[in-house]
């Protein structure tokens, strides 16, 4: 229930945020007596798609702990949280990278993720089941992900894509509609209900088709970030890591934190166009073919 209003909530505020600044910048509707005012159209979409995805990503930290119930490490307080942060520590300034939050959320599944608007304000958190389950050489491949994740700005990268097919999605579902509405329909003044009614359709249409690119772009990441945890950590322990979570068929975090964790559920046939992860059967062949 806590999840779902965080949810809600920032999607509302996300929404309020954009009309507000849309308003600021004076953008004129983009339906017109005229008929489409293409100009603003693009200035609307561009502000819906990339608003959304941007203001996302800077309060991802926020969102990832309250979500997740993730707790910040100030100060370690056993050897397991010492050894955690000198980890984290460690991989960071290995990558070239300011030195992440770290932090643990209690779950018993086997999984971590990292997220943060930019390199060196980052937050890398891992489950307290990942502690639990793997060997100390696993959870520093794992870590070594996480933090590979961070140095590649993979977040940063994925908010961008997201943007842009966003914003194609929000223009031509309009266009669309529009066409469909003045060419099929006649209508002759105004819009009638045929612009709604295809917009929506051609919205979920191109929504999909977005997402498709998106997640192919998640999955290439993966393959990227796989290699950076081995150069960091060792090509044996991120190999052994991977097919531990195999052997731990590890659930997927939350859906607006799934590109960001270590593994994701398993898919076959078209679903696999909608994996934010590829198999681990393939990661750990691709590992094992780098020389």
């Amino acid at each position: 229930m806590k999840r779902i209003f965080l949810f809600l909530a920032t999607n509302m505020a996300i929404v309020l945020v954009l009309s507000v600044t849309m308003r600021l910048l004076g953008v004129e509707p983009y339906l017109t007596a005229n008929g489409l005012n293409l100009g603003s159209l693009l200035i609307f979409a561009a502000v819906m798609g990339f608003g959304g995805s941007l203001i996302s990503l800077a309060i991802s930290k926020w969102m990832a702990k309250k979500s997740m119930g993730v707790r910040v490490i100030e100060t370690p307080s056993n050897s397991q949280e010492t050894w955690l942060v000198d980890t984290v520590k460690k991989y960071a300034a290995d990558a070239g990278i300011g030195m992440p939050e770290v932090g643990i959320f209690d779950t018993p599944e086997a999984n971590a993720f990292a997220t943060g608007m930019n390199k060196n304000n980052a937050l890398v958190a891992v489950s307290s089941g990942l502690l639990q389950q793997m060997s100390k050489g696993e959870a520093e491949a794992v870590i070594g992900h996480e933090i590979a994740h961070i140095a590649n700005g993979d977040m940063v990268t994925l908010a961008l894509i997201q943007g842009v097919v966003n914003t194609f999605v929000v223009f031509l579902s309009r266009v669309i509609g529009y066409m469909v509405d003045k060419l099929v329909f006649k209508t002759e003044r105004g819009t009638g209900p045929a612009f709604f009614v295809t917009m929506i359709i051609a919205e979920l249409v191109l929504g999909v088709l977005a997402s498709i690119i998106v997640m192919w772009f998640s999955r290439k990441r993966e393959f990227r970030a796989d290699r950076g945890g081995a150069s960091l950590a060792g090509k044996q322990n991120m190999i052994g890591a991977l097919a531990r979570l195999a052997s731990l068929h590890p659930a997927p975090l939350p859906e607006k934190m799934a590109a960001f964790g270590i593994a994701g559920g398993g898919a076959s046939g078209i679903k696999r166009l909608f994996m934010t992860h590829p198999p681990l059967e393939e990661r750990i062949a691709a590992l094992r073919a780098v020389q």
